[in-house]
């Protein structure tokens, strides 16, 4: 069972970048799918979040309407399309799995060491330049 996080990198302010989570050993479509981050000095936060239940998105507020998240099941696979990126987005980028977290939860709760994650990947690093 692994998560394989990519597509992470150095990008001006105002760029974009999509970073990928694959899963190898397990079937993506069978949990709930989180997109964590955690930049230095800070505790890990949720940033987006897509429900197993019904395929709902969920994004934390700074994030709304700059960052998508999307799955694509035939390639076992969750994207995170990240635009109209801010400095303050600089950090490591991590996709989690869970078979019951709530997305809400995810992107307006607690940072995941708290509540846990089934499986992590291991982190991509996304740096916006000023």
């Amino acid at each position: 069972v692994q998560l394989q996080a990519s597509g992470g990198g150095l990008v001006q302010t105002g760029g974009s970048l999509r970073l990928s989570c694959a899963a190898f050993g397990f079937i993506l479509d069978l949990y709930t799918i989180g997109w964590f981050r955690q930049a230095p000095g800070k505790e890990r936060e949720g940033v987006s979040c897509i429900s197993l239940s019904d395929g709902s998105t969920y994004y934390r507020e700074s994030v709304e309407g700059r960052f998508t998240i999307s799955r694509d099941n035939a390639k076992n696979t969750v994207y995170l399309q990240m635009n109209s990126l801010k400095p303050e987005d600089t950090a490591v980028y991590y996709c989690g799995l869970d078979l019951d977290v709530r997305c809400d939860y995810v992107v307006r709760g607690p940072p995941p060491e708290i509540y846990g994650m089934d499986y992590w990947g291991k982190g991509t690093l996304v740096t916006v330049s000023s």
